[in-house]
C-alpha cells in the first residue's frame, strides 16, 4: 500500500512541473514567431525571385531526371533508417538492375522537347539527360540504329539483372522453338545427319500435346509435378545416318548360307500411356502409406509394358512429447529414425486393395537405388515386340561379343534386356499353361536363327506334345527331325552325351581349351557349331526315364558347356520330382512365369514372388550372376514371323540335309546300364547277405545296408543278374 500510495503522489508532481516549464516560456515563443513572420513579410519576394532563379536551373541541369533523384534518394534513405542493408546486400541485383534501366530512362527524355515553359529550351532530360543520351547511348542527333540497338541492349541488361531466372528460362525456350522450327522446315545437311546416330540410345525429347517433354527408355524426364520423375517406355527410330542400321537385305556368309534381313519381323506398335492416371497411382500409394503410419515418398516412375514400378523412399518414424509452457501444450520431437522396410513390404495387400490392383509385388530394395519398388499392373497392358530388343544397344552389344546372344524382353522400367546363352550357360524355364514360356522359347530360337546359319548353330528340339516346335521342322539348323517320342528323346541324351565326350577328345587332340579357341582360323566348313538341346517339357521325359534323363541332363550341364554344348529346359509342374536338386545345381540361369503357388515359386527361383505374376509373358529372370530376380514383359513372336523364318532358311539349299540317326550310335548301351554294370563298394556286402538269408529285399537291403531305394534296386537287380537272388 504505501508503494501505491508513493505513485499516485509523484505522478502530479511530474505533470506540473512540465506545465510550469511551459507556461514559463510562453511568451519567448510568441516573441520568435512574430519576428519570423515580420521576415518573411519584409524580405519574400527577394527569397521568391531567387527559388525561381534556383529552381530554373535546377530544371534546366536535371530536367524530369530529378523525379529518377529524388526517388534514389528516397530508396536510400529507407535502406539507411528502415535497417533494410542486409536485405539490400541479398538483393543487390536489383538495385544494379534498376539503375540501369533508369539511367536508360533518364538518357531517352532528351529525345522529347516540350513546346512551351522552361524545358522548350532544354529538353525533358536536362543536360545531364543530353551527356547520358550521347556518351552511353551513342545517339548525337536523331535516333539511328547503333542508337537503337544500344538502347534495347541496356533494357535487356536491366532485365537480366532483376529477373536472372526467368530471363534464362526464357531465352532457352526461344532457342528451343527455334531448333524445332528449323528440323521442320530446313533440310538437314549432308555432312550433319551422319551425327544423329552417333548416339542411338539417347533420342531427343519429343513434345507432347500438352506442352510437357516426354523422356526415353532408361532416363529420367521432368514431366510431372516434382518429386515425381518418369521413365517411358519408348523404342528410339533410328536415322539413315545412324551408327547401327537394321538389315535390310540378306547377308551372304563365307559358307554360302544368307542371313536373313531384320525386316522379316513385324515393326513394333508403341502403347499410349495415360499420365493423369500414373500421376493419380502414385498419389494414392502416398495416401495409403500414409494412412497406415509409414511416412513414405514416391521419388520416380518407371513406366513399363505390363507394370509401373513406384520408387518409393521410406521417411522417418518420429517420436514426440509434450510439453506444457505457460500454460500452453506443445510438442516436442524426441528422436526420429528411417521407417523399416518391413514396414512397407508388410502392406503389399492393402495397397493392392487400394489401388484396386489385382496383385503387386514390392522389390526391396532396388538393386543399385535406395528406393523400395512398389510393381503395379497396367490399366492397359502393352506387348513386346522381338524386333523391338534386337534393335535395341543393349542387344547389339552383347550380339558384337557372342554368336548366341538372345532377346528375352524388357523390364520394368522398359529397358531391353538381353543375355548371351554361352555364359549361362544352360536355361532353366518353368510356368503354368499359357503363362508364355512356349512363346519365350520361339523368340529364343528366332534370335538365334536371325544371327546364325546352320554351319554356326545346330538344334536338337524335344518337344512331346508334338504341337509347340513342330513347325520348326523345315530349318536346316536340325540335328534331326523334332523329336516327340519320349524313347528316342532319351537316346538324343545318349547321343548328345556321346558327342559330347567325342568333342572333348578333338580338343584335346588340337591343344583347345574350348570351342572358342578350336574354331578359331578355321573355315566354316572345320567348325564345330553350337548344338543347342530344346526340351518343351522335362516332366514327360522325367517321367518315362527319371534315372537316365535327370543323370544325362546333369552330366551335360556340367560338362557341356566348353564344347559348344547349352540347355534350354522348359515345364510346366516345377515340382521337386520333377525340377530336382541336382537339376537346380547345374541350372544356375532361372526364368520363371505364372505358377499356381508360393511352393513351385520356390522350387524355380528359391523365392516366393512368382505366384504374383499377371501370365501373358509376365516373368521373372534369375542370371547366373545377381542374386535376386528381375522382372521383365517376355517377347512376342506371331506364328506368322517364324513361318518366314522357316520358309527363309528351308528354301535357300537344294542339298538335302543329313539328318543324325540316334538309334545308330556307337555307344548303344544306356546309361542306366552301365551304371548297373559297374562295381559297386557294398555290393561284396551285399552278396555276403543273400548267402545267409533265403529271401532278401528291395527293402531289406536299404535297412541292413543304410541305403536309398535307387541304389538298393541296383544291387538287387545285379544280384538276380548274378543267381544269387530268385527273380520271382
Amino acid at each position: 500500500m504505501p508503494r501505491a500510495r508513493q505513485k499516485t503522489v509523484s505522478r502530479p508532481k511530474r505533470v506540473r512541473a512540465k506545465n510550469s516549464l511551459v507556461g514559463k516560456r510562453f511568451p519567448l515563443f510568441v516573441a520568435l514567431a512574430i519576428i519570423v513572420i515580420g521576415l518573411l513579410y519584409y524580405f519574400g519576394p527577394r527569397l521568391i525571385s531567387l527559388a525561381t532563379v534556383a529552381w530554373e536551373d535546377i530544371l534546366t541541369l536535371f530536367g524530369l531526371g530529378l523525379i529518377i533523384v529524388a526517388v534514389a534518394l528516397g530508396v536510400i534513405i529507407w535502406v539507411i533508417c528502415g535497417r533494410h542493408l542486409s536485405a539490400s546486400v541479398r538483393r543487390w541485383n536489383w538495385f544494379v538492375g534498376g539503375a540501369i534501366l533508369a539511367l536508360t530512362a533518364w538518357g531517352v527524355f532528351p529525345l522529347f522537347c516540350p513546346g512551351q515553359d522552361i524545358l522548350s529550351r532544354i529538353t525533358l532530360g536536362g543536360r545531364i539527360g543530353q551527356s547520358i543520351r550521347e556518351n552511353v547511348i551513342g545517339v548525337v542527333g536523331t535516333m539511328n540504329v547503333v542508337g537503337g540497338l544500344r538502347l534495347a541492349g541496356l533494357v535487356l541488361l536491366g532485365i537480366i539483372f532483376i529477373a536472372p531466372r526467368r530471363s534464362w528460362g526464357l531465352v532457352k525456350r526461344v532457342v528451343r522453338n527455334g531448333q524445332r522450327f528449323c528440323l521442320k522446315v530446313l533440310p538437314p545437311h549432308p555432312r550433319v545427319a551422319p551425327l544423329k546416330g552417333l548416339l542411338p540410345q539417347l533420342p531427343l525429347p519429343e513434345a507432347t500435346p500438352s506442352g510437357e517433354r516426354t523422356g526415353v527408355t532408361g532416363m529420367t524426364a521432368k514431366t510431372m509435378a516434382p518429386p515425381f520423375s518418369v521413365i517411358a517406355d519408348r523404342t528410339p527410330e533410328r536415322s539413315e545416318g545412324a551408327a547401327w542400321q537394321p538389315r535390310r537385305e540378306p547377308i551372304l556368309t563365307p559358307g554360302g548360307w544368307k542371313l536373313p534381313p531384320i525386316d522379316i519381323l513385324d515393326k513394333p506398335k508403341e502403347v499410349e500411356l495415360n499420365r493423369d492416371d500414373i500421376n493419380k497411382r502414385a498419389r494414392l500409394v502416398e495416401e495409403a502409406l500414409t494412412s497406415y503410419g509409414v511416412e513414405a515418398k514416391v521419388v520416380q516412375i518407371n513406366v513399363g509394358p505390363t507394370v509401373t514400378q513406384f520408387g518409393v523412399e521410406p521417411g522417418w518414424g518420429r517420436k514426440y512429447r509434450k510439453i506444457i509452457d505457460r500454460g500452453q501444450e506443445r510438442l516436442e520431437e524426441v528422436s526420429k529414425t528411417r521407417i523399416r522396410v518391413d514396414r512397407i513390404t508388410s502392406l503389399a495387400n492393402d495397397l493392392a486393395l487400394a489401388l484396386a490392383a489385382p496383385s503387386i509385388r514390392i522389390e526391396a530394395p532396388v538393386p543399385g537405388k535406395s528406393i523400395v519398388g512398389i510393381e503395379v499392373p497396367n490399366t492397359t497392358f502393352g506387348s513386346v515386340s522381338l524386333r523391338s530388343v534386337i534393335e535395341s544397344a543393349a542387344f547389339q552389344k552383347i550380339r558384337a561379343r557372342s554368336d548366341l546372344a538372345i532377346a528375352l524382353g524388357k523390364g520394368a522400367g522398359g529397358e531391353a534386356v538381353s543375355a548371351d546363352l554361352g555364359k549361362m550357360p544352360h536355361l532353366l524355364i518353368a510356368g503354368a499353361t499359357g503363362s508364355g514360356k512356349t512363346v519365350c522359347l520361339d523368340s529364343i530360337i528366332c534370335c538365334l536363327l536371325l544371327h546364325n546359319t546352320p554351319d554356326d548353330v545346330r538344334f536338337i528340339m524335344v518337344d512331346p506334345k508334338r504341337v509347340e516346335l513342330v513347325v520348326f521342322n523345315g530349318l536346316p539348323h536340325l540335328a534331326a527331325p523334332v523329336v516327340v517320342d519320349s524313347d528316342k528323346a532319351v537316346k538324343a541324351l545318349r547321343w548328345l552325351n556321346y558327342e559330347m565326350d567325342n568333342r572333348y577328345h578333338q580338343l584335346a587332340q588340337a591343344g583347345a581349351r574350348n570351342i572358342e579357341n578350336y574354331n578359331k582360323d578355321r573355315s566354316p566348313g572345320d567348325k564345330l557349331p553350337y548344338l543347342v538341346l530344346i526340351i518343351d517339357e522335362l516332366a514327360d521325359l522325367m517321367m518315362t526315364a527319371f534315372d537316365e534323363a535327370e543323370h544325362t541332363l546333369c552330366r551335360l550341364a556340367q560338362l557341356a558347356r566348353a564344347t559348344g554344348i547349352h540347355l534350354i529346359v522348359a515345364t510346366q509342374r516345377p515340382s521337386v520330382d520333377v525340377v530336382t536338386g541336382l537339376i537346380k545345381a547345374n541350372f544356375p540361369t532361372r526364368v520363371s512365369f505364372a505358377v499356381t503357388s508360393q511352393v513351385d515359386s520356390r522350387t524355380i527361383l528359391d523365392s516366393v514372388g512368382a505366384e504374383k505374376l499377371l501370365g501373358r509373358g509376365d516373368m521373372l529372370y534369375m542370371p547366373s550372376e545377381a542374386s535376386k530376380p528381375k522382372r521383365l514383359q517376355g517377347c512376342l513372336i506371331s506364328d506368322t514371323e517364324i513361318e518366314r523364318q522357316v520358309y527363309f532358311w528351308g528354301n535357300q539349299r537344294d542339298v538335302k540335309v543329313n539328318y543324325v540317326d540316334f538309334d545308330e550310335v556307337a555307344e548303344s548301351v544306356s546309361l542306366s546300364q552301365r551304371i548297373a554294370s559297374a562295381s559297386d563298394p557294398l555290393l561284396e556286402e551285399a552278396k555276403r547277405l543273400a548267402q545267409e538269408h533265403k529271401h532278401i529285399s528291395t527293402s531289406f537291403l536299404q535297412r541292413r545296408l543304410r541305403v536309398g531305394y535307387p541304389r538298393a534296386a541296383r544291387l538287387m537287380e545285379t544280384l538276380e543278374q548274378e543267381g544269387l537272388v530268385g527273380t520271382d
